[in-house]
């Protein structure tokens, strides 16, 4: 929504110099929460997501422009403002931008922007409020923390890969990455998380403080009860599908038309799900009395279920037991998603005006999923343009007409 009141973050001012997606969808969290995010880019070229296409960005005749939709994703209500840092005048530049900053979020390998001065040691000397982000592949400590990390090869590590797909011995089977980059995006939650946290602090104390958000902690976080599973056990988990390895009935199911996703949770639930199928008796059977015994029993009421919902289509299934409050729906795709009556009636598609004049006039994305009663998310900017707030910013920090004309001139901005 747009805002008409202070937002939650309004006058926090953040210094993001990441880029990809970690870095940013932290940074954009904070930005739909009403923090100034100014986006540093590198002149000419900017963050590499703005070229990884296709798909790329259309233009107000269809027609496709040289911007990829990638970047488009987690850059919003951001000013983008391109500086050199390799230069000692973009440096300057930096460092008298955050000294009035709030938060810096940065995500360069392990020692990399301390040749450029603006390490977190060096800029806290300058700001002691300040409240330091790093996002890393593996943390700055430890025998990997010189190492370049990508979600990919974080996710192969963890072992999210080794229980994502479906088992050796079946048709397709073999290890799978999640369809979306998962872990530079639980990064980014983790990290704007904890730069809320370290705020409170400097509001009590006074003082910022360094966050290190390593993509390799986060991606063995968020194994969750895999992880507690073999750390109680010893047992490494496996591959199973789209089955759950505490839980039955709790998969994919084939209808009479395709497929859908029943996800029963407790004992009632199963037992109304039985009810509403015409085989109450299967509730009564000892073999599926409890969920533990149901998981037990999995090879032999599996087949029964799946016998069983082939006799109907997905969208009657859905009928039946959504007064029944039995966890069932559609196994959509992305389209389908967007044109489901809930996503509508929450809004979560939004398309935001862009005056960049690049021939973009407007971009569509999906909605902050935040949902604040009194300072809820605002949203000011369509993604920018690379350079696009440059002047504007850095007139803000004091840089005036003659002063920016040499800049640029320079190559600087």
């Amino acid at each position: 929504m747009t805002a008409t009141k202070p937002a939650a973050l309004d006058g926090i001012k953040v210094l993001d110099l990441s880029r990809v997606l970690a870095g940013p969808w932290c940074t954009q969290i904070l930005a739909d929460l009403g923090a100034d995010v100014i986006k540093i880019e590198r002149p000419g070229v900017g963050d590499d997501t703005r070229t990884w296409g296709p798909p790329f960005i259309k233009d107000a005749d269809g027609n496709d422009t040289d911007q990829a939709s990638y970047f488009t994703a987690c850059n919003r209500n951001k000013r983008s403002v391109t500086v050199d840092m390799a230069t000692p005048d973009g440096q300057a530049l930096l460092k008298q931008m955050a000294a009035q900053a709030d938060i810096v979020v940065e995500n360069f390998k392990t020692g990399g922007l301390k040749q450029y001065g603006l390490d977190h040691e060096s800029l806290r000397a300058a700001n002691p409020r300040l409240v330091y982000c790093s996002v890393t592949g593996f943390g700055h400590d430890g025998p990997y923390a010189e190492r370049a990390g990508y979600d990919l090869m974080i996710q192969a590590m963890t072992g999210m890969m080794s229980i994502t797909g479906r088992p050796d011995d079946v048709p397709g089977g073999g290890p799978l990455r999640v369809g979306v980059a998962l872990t530079d995006l639980f990064t980014g939650v983790y990290a704007s998380t904890a730069i809320l946290a370290a705020l409170q602090v400097r509001d009590r104390t006074g003082e910022g403080q360094h966050i290190d958000m390593a993509l390799l902690d986060v991606g063995m976080a968020i194994l969750a009860n895999q992880a507690s599973a073999f750390l109680n056990t010893g047992k490494p988990p496996q591959r199973q599908g789209n089955t759950h390895p505490s839980l039955a009935p709790y998969q994919d199911f084939p209808t009479l038309d395709g497929s859908m996703l029943l996800a029963i949770g407790n004992n009632g639930q199963f037992a109304r799900f039985c009810e509403a199928a015409g085989h109450a008796e299967w509730a009564a059977d000892a073999r599926f009395a409890s969920n533990t015994l149901r998981v037990k029993h999995r090879g032999v009421l599996i087949p029964m279920l799946e016998e069983l919902t082939r006799t109907r289509s997905t969208a009657d299934w859905v009928a039946l037991l959504e007064d029944k409050a039995v966890p069932c729906g559609p196994i959509n795709d992305i389209a389908q998603a967007f044109d489901d009556a809930q996503v509508k009636s929450r809004g979560l598609a939004v398309t935001l005006p862009r005056d960049a004049g690049d021939g973009i006039a407007s971009i569509t994305g999906v909605a902050s999923p935040l949902r604040l009663t009194a300072t809820p998310p605002v949203l000011r900017h369509a993604p920018p343009a690379l350079g696009q707030h440059t002047r504007e910013v850095l007139a803000e920090f004091g840089i005036d007409g003659a002063r920016f004309d040499a800049l640029r001139a320079a190559g600087v901005v």
